[in-house]
């Protein structure tokens, strides 16, 4: 397994967020993440990524623990790219210089190789042309595949996505899916919490059910989303389906 997650546990002042919750993420398969605001979603992603520490439990990547407290967390990050449902761009600096910062400032990376690479992927995302623009002059469509390029440039292991679409208006959120499916068929391996039920029908190979911090439910998502065998994931999917997300 690239990703496995054994009885991870998170509490924030009392709260349990991760409750015993266990995870496994085979190399070139893209995993979807859906239940309620609150049943640790986004928490899991930022465990995964080292931005939060985990109480209990392990995290292994390629087979090594990355939740060891002597393990690097950026040398950790080389190999995971986590993309924000915020696109969390420096305003002042350009495409370019967002995408190369990382690399360059924290991984110590060539600075010509580095932009190289970034123009290679502003390429291949139609975005070229937008290398030297500043974010504000971008729609939220474009911004949001700059984040993803900027999490694409190290040529990560794993691809972490956060609600990616969630601040996006709809006629926007075409293009950044399109650009998911793309990576999905070159082989990326992908975890994506997402709301989108639809989206996640499509391009997942198995869905998730969270609930209370743990994965209550996981299938391929013809049987998830289509005929769940939880009365709590069906509870979920009535009312998604009643609000006409799925």
């Amino acid at each position: 397994m690239l990703l496995s997650c054994t009885d991870v546990r998170k509490t924030f002042g009392g709260n349990v967020v991760l409750d015993g919750l266990d995870l496994e993420v085979a190399e070139h398969e893209v995993v979807a993440l859906i239940g309620a605001s609150g049943s640790g979603k986004s928490t899991l992603l930022r465990c995964v990524n080292l931005l939060t520490e985990i109480d209990d439990g392990t995290i292994l990547l390629d087979g090594a623990e990355i939740t060891d407290p002597q393990v690097n967390p950026d040398l950790v990050r080389r190999k995971i790219g986590l993309v924000f449902q915020s696109f969390n761009l420096f305003p002042h600096m350009t495409v370019l210089d967002n995408i190369t910062l990382a690399p360059t400032r924290v991984h110590k990376r060539a600075a010509a190789e580095t932009r190289d690479q970034a123009m290679t992927w502003l390429e291949r995302v139609g975005l070229a042309d937008k290398a030297k623009a500043f974010p504000d002059g971008l729609s939220g469509g474009q911004q949001q595949r700059v984040a993803i390029v900027r999490a694409l440039v190290n040529s990560p292991r794993l691809l972490l996505l956060d609600e990616v679409t969630s601040a996006l208006d709809p006629e926007l959120v075409g293009e950044v899916l399109t650009m998911i499916r793309d990576l999905k068929a070159e082989g990326m391996t992908m975890v994506l919490a997402t709301h989108e039920m639809g989206f996640a029908k499509q391009v997942a190979d198995r869905v998730a059910f969270l609930d209370n911090g743990r994965v209550l439910e996981q299938g391929p998502p013809e049987q998830v989303l289509g005929d769940p065998v939880e009365p709590r994931t069906r509870q979920f999917l009535t009312r998604i389906i009643e609000a006409g997300r799925l």
